[in-house]
């Protein structure tokens, strides 16, 4: 009995799953399915856990103690303020895409947005714009900036209505709680959302870059497993993913 102990206490049972918990930017809710697919295949032993929302939100609550591995945030200062202050690992900071926005409406919506681009907020029917929270979504702060930049800020502002991230942002015109929305092109070239809508791409430089950045932070409780998201969102197969979803890469 006792050869028997020793035996099964060598042998041991299969590996606990490691849980690997991301704070992600709401712009990768999609691209972060496909991304944790490919991951997992290469990394059976890691279960990825994302959690999305606003990145301003993601970087007071990390600040507070939040439980998360990683963070990927849709602005590139988030993730170096947590470096700066010490909660994230310092040498971890990264830049893995750059976001774009997009003018959106739903598929049945009068609205020729791909003819009149920006011009179709300015529609006598549209009552309701939606846009992400400037105050702590950098989609909004690129959606704002685009407004100001065609001169149509001051007029439209009444119209505006904020959604907490950018999902939301989207929600809300898919909804019917508003008429068209300026959201991340990441979003609108999902599968789940491509064909209930329609949309007009943004000049990128009529708003600030959106460079996307993500930090590993001193908690984590698998350093391990965000070191190799990291490296596996940084490589090749990665960049591939964050491409079918209308991402830019960083210097290119």
């Amino acid at each position: 009995m006792a050869a028997l102990a020793v035996l099964l206490g060598a042998c041991g049972g299969p590996a606990k799953p490691q849980t690997l918990s991301i704070a992600a930017a709401a712009d990768l809710r999609f691209a972060m399915e496909a991304l944790a697919r490919d991951f997992h295949a290469s990394h059976p032993a890691v279960e990825v856990r994302p959690a999305y929302g606003s990145s301003g939100n993601f970087y007071a609550q990390i600040r507070n103690g939040a439980p998360f591995d990683l963070f990927l945030s849709a602005d590139m200062d988030y993730p170096r303020r947590l470096a700066s202050e010490g909660v994230a690992v310092r040498d971890s900071v990264f830049v893995y895409a750059v976001g774009h926005i997009v003018v959106w409406a739903r598929a049945n919506s009068p609205l020729d947005v791909a003819r009149l681009g920006m011009r179709a907020l300015q529609a006598d029917s549209v009552q309701h714009i939606a846009i992400a929270n400037p105050q702590h979504a950098p989609y909004g702060r690129a959606a704002e900036a685009a407004l100001k930049s065609a001169g149509v800020y001051d007029r439209l502002a009444p119209r505006l209505v904020l959604g907490e991230n950018i999902a939301q942002t989207l929600e809300f015109v898919e909804s019917g709680a508003a008429d068209v929305g300026i959201v991340a092109l990441s979003l609108a070239l999902a599968p789940a959302v491509r064909d209930g809508g329609k949309y007009w791409e943004v000049p990128a430089d009529s708003y600030p870059p959106v460079e996307q950045s993500g930090a590993i932070l001193k908690r984590a409780q698998n350093p391990q497993a965000a070191r190799d998201f990291r490296a596996f969102l940084l490589s090749p197969a990665g960049a591939r993913v964050l491409r079918q979803y209308g991402f830019s890469l960083p210097g290119k």
